[in-house]
């Protein structure tokens, strides 16, 4: 399966969501282990998992990129680019994903010195 077969217009994904999912919205910037395990935890409350991919204010990938990893992670069945139209999300992992990809990013920095 190609998952980027996943990924939806804003406009599309409110028709595409059924009743009792979750959304979730977060940068995944880059995606780490601990945004799948958040994600996985969120799919265990809910049949289905829709994830809106917001931008941090200086992304190290463009969001379609980062659309593409959620994407493939299997508890996620719809992936949508934050909008005017993206669906509100009940999940909001962006202030945990910043303090995340700074550690990383960090960790990276060390490891290169």
């Amino acid at each position: 399966m190609d998952t980027r077969a996943k990924i939806v217009p804003a406009a599309e994904a409110r028709l595409l969501i059924p009743a009792g999912a979750i959304v979730a919205a977060g940068h995944f910037d880059p995606l780490l282990a601990v945004h799948a395990a958040r994600l996985a935890a969120a799919r265990g409350q809910a049949p289905f998992l829709a994830v809106v991919v917001t931008d941090p204010p200086r992304p190290i990938l463009p969001a379609r990129a980062r659309a593409e990893l959620v994407a493939a992670l299997r508890v996620v069945d719809l992936v949508v680019l934050d909008g005017p139209q993206a669906p509100e999300p009940a999940l909001d992992f962006r202030a945990e994903d910043a303090s995340a990809s700074a550690a990383f990013i960090e960790f990276v920095h060390r490891r290169q010195n």
